[in-house]
This record gives C-alpha cells, sequence and structure tokens, in this order.
C-alpha cells in the first residue's frame, strides 16, 4: 500500500530546490541522501534525493533529476509516497489503513464510511462519508473516537450529538428540532490528544 510521506510545495532559489509539507514523522529516513521516492502521479518520478536542508523548521530537498526551478514549479502539489505495511505502533494508523471503515456509534448504529484523513492544524480528523453523501470532518481525538478496529473493519464514534450531518438538530432545551438549514450544524471537540497518521 502506498503511504503520501510529503507533498512537494514551492520551488526556493533557482537551482531546483522545493520545500515540502511533510507527512512523516521520520523525515531523516524517508529523505536521507540516495533515497528514492515514487510519486502520484507517476509520471512526475522517481525522484533521487540530492540534498536536504533545513530553513527554519522546513524541510528543502534537491533532487537529482530536478535541475532548475521551472522544473521544481511543475513538481507543485506532486505527493511523494513510499511503500508501507500496517501500523505497529499502539494507538497510531496510516491513513490508507483507516480509509474503508465502517463508522458505527457506540450503540452499533451505522452513520457512514471513513473515506479520508485530514491534517488539520489542531488535529487530524476522520473524513467520513455518510449515507446521504454528505462528508463530515470527525476530530480524530480519543474522546471522539474510542475504538478503531481495523481488523474488524471499523471505528466506533462516541461524538456529540449535532456533530454529523445526519443527527436531528436541538433547540435549547435540548428536544429535537427541525433543520431549518441557516448552517445551525458545525463540528465541535476540544484540542485532544491527535491520533497520529
Amino acid at each position: 500500500m502506498q503511504l503520501t510521506v510529503a507533498t512537494i510545495g514551492r520551488a526556493h532559489g533557482l537551482r531546483g530546490e522545493v520545500a515540502l509539507d511533510l507527512r512523516t514523522d521520520v523525515p531523516d529516513e524517508r529523505f536521507a541522501l540516495g533515497a528514492v521516492l515514487r510519486t502520484v502521479p507517476s509520471a512526475a518520478g522517481p525522484l533521487t534525493v540530492a540534498r536536504t536542508r533545513d530553513q527554519n523548521g522546513r524541510l528543502l530537498v534537491t533532487f537529482a533529476e530536478v535541475p532548475d526551478r521551472t522544473t521544481a514549479e511543475s513538481l507543485r502539489g506532486v505527493e511523494l509516497v513510499v511503500e508501507a505495511e500496517a501500523s505497529d505502533e499502539e494507538d497510531a494508523w496510516y491513513p490508507h489503513e483507516l480509509v474503508g471503515l465502517r463508522a458505527e456509534r457506540t450503540d452499533g448504529e451505522v452513520v457512514g464510511e471513513v473515506v479520508g484523513l485530514e491534517h488539520l492544524p489542531a488535529q487530524d480528523a476522520l473524513v467520513v462519508r455518510e449515507p446521504d453523501g454528505t462528508r463530515t470532518l470527525v476530530p480524530f481525538v480519543r474522546a471522539i473516537v474510542p475504538v478503531v478496529d481495523v481488523p474488524g473493519g471499523r471505528v466506533v464514534l462516541d461524538a456529540p450529538r449535532g456533530l454529523l450531518a445526519s443527527d436531528p438538530v436541538e433547540d435549547e432545551d435540548g428536544d429535537a428540532a427541525p433543520d431549518d438549514g441557516a448552517g445551525g450544524r458545525r463540528a465541535r471537540g476540544g484540542p485532544d490528544e491527535p491520533r497520529e497518521g
């Protein structure tokens, strides 16, 4: 299974150097001198790491196949991928392990399917496609997603009512009220410990 470890960002300078938007906890391993990375789309690569450097906390990389700024700019948005098996860390999952899992409430009610993972500033969020096709972001924190059962093909959501689009909107007394379409729903959840992707 392919795992995205970075996305190529802006060109830096005139000699083909690019900034990377990292998606890995081990950049020193993934971008070691001579490492060969496949790309999505595949026509953009493979790319061989020729040089790396840190600039104010941002990783800048020069690839052997990228001689100038024009070529570097043409790679913006290209994903760098590696082959990965299932994660062996407890409480950490690769995005490809989560996609396709059934999303259900603690009472077993199926509320959708995980179709992706978004890396947000406060924490990661599961992208859940609900039965009507609506895509909802669910904070990927232990308080809201207490169970991730990859072998069982499911995640359990202990989400507050109103987080999912299919939830009835409640009035101030806690009674279900019809949704007036005025945007009364919003994602809720505090900055709890994020699950690593």
